[in-house]
């Protein structure tokens, strides 16, 4: 902690009235006295601030962590005399003035609000992880920044702890950001990164790591403490588990793994290819090819997945990719900053015309059939009308047996268990997707004393289009398909429909 107050408040320059280093990023686990030391830091900075009638301020992304950080900065001052004579705390409204300047420290919970006109010449973001979760997280964090550009001497302190889940919206595009400055992939920033990760490939459970992302050992925590706590969570089981890792030693999940999760999930992270897999390098190396589809409403995601099998080692190969209109950024804002997450990396299209989608899925069928490797074209029968017109148009139609509508439901059993024992044996990579990734998050297996089915873990917000995609196109491929005589498919290679 005196390392980050030298580097905050060392970093302005009084004579040419600059800040060389103008936001600071703090990811430290639990227990470490973050609210507790980010109050004290903001208590200093209106101490060694000299605008008069300055603004402050401390956002924090509930009630209860903004009184407590309200309270730690109130009784600091409240415990030294002559702080107490210059300094007017009032409690009711959470608000600490600075006699001699006027400067004030504002606390509150994270309300959009808070922005409306305000000019804060230091601010201090308590829990980033939690307040991402709020769907116009990364409008406020926006608007925060523009107030601080009229002030020189103006910074925006975050301090966090990694997230529960998957890292998402505003956290998960800050945390990258601090992680390429750490790393040197991003230069001429005015961001100091503290990130108290282990190295890639450590033991996190292993106890004698611990010390490297416990800085305040022997104070407010040590390590023998955790130790109770990580066989508690342990016992639990390997949801709880990576929930404590994630709390305690900021190891970031990939997947949430719930205890109603598909048995897949587990395998998923590391059937991802090596360096990737796009769509032209499935088709070089696959002997045949199965699509499978899944789309829902105006509200919903359209689903494409396309499975190859690779024509030397016959392990199969998936690549993904999802549509939906614009419209569902406004109908489901809680996850509208992920889905533009996934449309930036490319595996996502957000379109405005209500038929794009469509083309663009009937285009990719038709390379694959093109390149002479579709076996069939595996769709979910609801709600498909559209879709399967215009794939008559191009010749995938029932009677020339190219298209076939997958049984649903508990019909797609063979399908998940065909694929979650074929991503544990290795023998099914796919491409990474992030947001196949999130897709299989959400799925929930509901087991009956016969079968199981998939659904999602919530109804509304949770998709899960791009894994059932998935399982109908890995319902076609089960079936063992002949491959398609054909010369070398890189001959019918078009350029890159996502480049």
């Amino acid at each position: 902690m005196r390392d980050l107050v030298g580097a905050l408040f060392g970093s302005y320059d009084p004579e040419a009235k600059a800040r060389h280093l103008r936001e600071f990023f703090v990811m430290v686990p639990k227990k470490q006295s973050k609210t507790t030391g980010g109050a004290a830091i903001m208590v200093t900075a209106i101490l060694m601030n000299r605008r008069p009638r300055a603004e402050f301020l401390i956002v924090a992304p509930t009630q209860e962590v903004s009184e407590l950080a309200f309270r730690q900065a109130a009784g600091m001052i409240e415990a030294d005399p002559v702080l107490a004579l210059k300094f007017h705390v009032q409690d009711y409204n959470k608000k600490i003035t600075y006699r001699p300047t006027g400067a004030f420290l504002k606390v509150k919970s994270f309300d959009p609000k808070i922005v409306v006109g305000s000019k804060p010449t230091g601010i201090l973001l308590d829990e980033l992880h939690v307040i991402a979760e709020h769907k116009d997280a990364d409008r406020v964090l926006g608007q925060l920044r523009g107030g601080m550009i009229s002030q020189p001497e103006a910074f925006l302190l975050t301090i966090t702890t990694q997230s529960e889940r998957p890292p998402s919206g505003v956290f998960r595009s800050e945390l990258h950001k601090a992680r390429a400055v750490r790393d040197g992939a991003l230069t001429n920033s005015l961001l100091l990164p503290l990130l108290y990760e282990m190295p890639e490939g450590t033991d996190w459970k292993n106890p004698a790591n611990w010390s490297m992302v416990t800085p305040n050992a022997g104070k407010s925590i040590t390590v023998e403490r955790l130790i109770p706590d990580f066989q508690a969570a342990d016992q639990a089981g390997e949801q709880e588990l990576r929930r404590w890792a994630t709390q305690h030693l900021n190891v970031e999940i990939g997947l949430a793994l719930r205890s109603d999760r598909w048995p897949g999930a587990e395998f998923w992270k590391r059937a991802a290819e090596l360096g990737g897999l796009t769509l032209e390098d499935l088709l070089k190396r696959s002997e045949v090819v199965c699509i499978g589809i899944d789309g829902g409403g105006l509200d919903d995601l359209f689903g494409l997945a396309v499975v190859g099998r690779d024509r030397i080692t016959r392990g199969w190969l998936a690549w993904t990719h999802a549509w939906c209109h614009r419209g569902v950024l406004d109908r489901r804002k809680s996850i509208a900053a992920k889905l533009r997450e996934f449309d930036a990396a490319d595996e996502l299209t957000i379109v405005d015309d209500e038929l794009a989608d469509i083309s663009e899925i009937v285009e990719i069928a038709e390379r694959v059939k093109d390149a002479g490797l579709l076996a069939c074209v595996g769709v979910d029968p609801a709600g498909l009308g559209e879709l399967i017109e215009a794939f008559a148009e191009i010749g995938i139609t029932q009677e020339s047996k190219l298209l076939t509508g997958v049984s649903q439901g508990y019909g797609l059993m063979n399908a998940i268990k065909t694929a979650e024992r074929k991503l544990a044996s290795g023998t099914l990579r796919h491409s990474g997707s992030s947001l196949a990734a999130w897709c299989v998050g959400n799925l929930k297996i509901e087991p009956t004393a016969t079968a199981i089915r998939a659904t999602k873990q919530n109804a509304g917000d949770a998709k899960i289009d791009v894994v059932m995609a998935l399982f109908n196109a890995v319902a076609l491929m089960a079936t063992n398909p002949e491959p398609a005589s054909t010369s070398d498919p890189s001959d019918f290679l078009r350029e890159p429909l996502f480049a």
